[in-house]
């Protein structure tokens, strides 16, 4: 009998250790309420010949892999204007 309540006590401890480690690390990677830089942080970041445009050379990251769908004019820089009007990344369930 205590052999029983034991091995359940463990059981229902271990499961609720896993459920609360699982749930703890999935909310520490979202980025709920986090803004996406603005265009003068990009600058200030990425704009390596200073000439307050991105050029695809210059850019790194999601904004280098959407480069072309901001570029709206097509001459390969990517300026304010046409960063503010570009559509916006459309977020992943689950992810």
């Amino acid at each position: 009998m205590k052999s029983n309540i034991f091995k359940t006590l463990v059981l229902a401890f271990g499961v609720a250790l896993f459920i609360s480690n699982s749930s703890f690390g999935q909310s520490e990677n979202r980025k709920e309420g986090k803004k996406p830089p603005t265009f003068s942080e990009l600058l200030k970041k990425m704009d390596t010949n200073e000439d307050g445009k991105l050029s695809e050379k210059e850019v790194k990251g999601p904004l280098k892999e959407h480069f072309a769908k901001i570029d709206a004019n097509e001459d390969g820089f990517i300026t304010e204007e046409e960063l503010e009007k570009a559509p916006k990344p459309k977020r992943k369930e689950g992810a």
